[in-house]
């Protein structure tokens, strides 16, 4: 069966029986395990971070990531918001990621999240992103949700997101380093009506 662990701010790392996956890895800590497959939802520095993909790679390695996401190298998938991509058993599917009312992450850069289906289990990683219309009919079983407020969604409005949703389970992420707080995944878990968890930080 497939886990998945949280490493800070909005990094994911799923494992599989044959695949190690990670989701903008952003300071990673001691010896990551090499990844089969990276995803970059955007060009922030804290989502693409060329010094940790590199921690990653292997010769094998596939990386998906936006058209705009520069300096990468090898095995390289551009998606756009409504693409797909294969990967071995794993498929990749970009969805879209951005702000109503402020600037930082507009709809027409056309950033996404990705929703990944690894061993029939599907994990959506919004990405940095408001509470947008397209989530209700975004499908999965695990949802990691940004719960930050300023950049992303507040922790009310990430509640709300997975209630729309309905996931098996829903995760906080994007705060505890940069910006979000303890209190915020402690709000989110509150007024969630779908099982919330609040994972530890854990080392790659």
């Amino acid at each position: 069966m497939a886990t998945y662990s949280w490493l800070g701010h909005a990094t994911f790392k799923l494992k599989g029986a044959k695949m190690v996956i990670y989701i903008d890895p952003y300071q990673l800590k001691g010896e990551p395990e090499p990844a089969d497959l990276i995803c970059v939802t955007h060009v922030h520095h804290d989502h693409l971070s060329l010094k940790d993909i590199e921690k990653l790679l292997k010769p094998e390695t596939v990386i998906v990531a936006t058209p705009d996401c520069q300096g990468l190298t090898g095995q390289v998938i551009a998606l756009k918001p409504g693409e797909s991509a294969q990967v071995g058993e794993v498929t990749v599917e970009a969805v879209p990621a951005y702000n109503i009312g402020k600037a930082f992450h507009p709809q027409a850069n056309g950033w996404v999240g990705y929703i990944v289906t690894l061993e029939g289990t599907r994990y959506y990683h919004a990405g940095d992103t408001d509470l947008i219309p397209e989530m209700e009919g975004y499908q999965a079983d695990v949802a990691f949700l940004p719960v930050g407020g300023k950049y992303t969604m507040t922790a009310t409005e990430a509640a709300q997101a997975a209630n729309t949703i309905r996931p098996k389970v829903a995760i906080p992420m994007h705060w505890g380093a940069i910006i979000g707080s303890d209190n915020d995944a402690a709000t989110f878990q509150a007024q969630c009506q779908v099982p919330v968890q609040i994972l530890k930080q854990e080392k790659g």
